[in-house]
């Protein structure tokens, strides 16, 4: 599985504790940024990564902030983006289950490397359940494509 990461200087650390976790576990990543400790602007990270798990190229995407909500309302702005800001693995499960969640958000200032990697494992490894599911998924979508013009 190819993941898309992207962080701003209040995420760095974290980023790369999830960095190590996803190449010791096999999965491929694409690293949007930011990789240093000077102040930058979240939105110019998520857009291109959710860009990326929009077009496909990713099959899922994981953010960092020092709160994890600016940057997941910024990838959420993105056409096809469910990003969830997650702090715990029930939450990941089913948003996964019921969301088909394509995108999860951390604020690093919030939760610790342990937890985050749980959260990150419930969250790739839990399947879409479709079914009554889809039809509200589907009814997301077309709220996005109302007010998306």
């Amino acid at each position: 599985m190819k993941i898309a990461v992207a962080c701003d200087h209040g995420g760095l650390a974290l980023k790369q504790v999830l960095l190590d976790y996803l190449q010791k576990n096999g999965y491929e990543v694409c690293d949007f940024g930011t990789n240093t400790a000077d102040s930058c602007d979240y939105p110019d990270h998520a857009l291109p990564a959710a860009e990326a798990v929009a077009r496909g190229e990713c099959e899922r995407g994981i953010l960092i902030c020092s709160t994890g909500i600016g940057i997941s309302i910024a990838a959420n702005k993105v056409r096809g983006i469910r990003c969830a800001h997650c702090h715990d693995t029930y939450s990941a499960k089913y948003t996964r289950l019921h969301n088909d969640a394509n995108m999860i958000a951390f604020g690093q200032k919030i939760i610790g490397d342990g937890l985050m990697l749980e959260i990150v494992d419930t969250f790739l490894h839990t399947e879409f359940e479709g079914g009554r599911h889809q039809r509200r998924v589907d009814k997301i979508s077309a709220i996005e494509e109302k007010y998306s013009h």
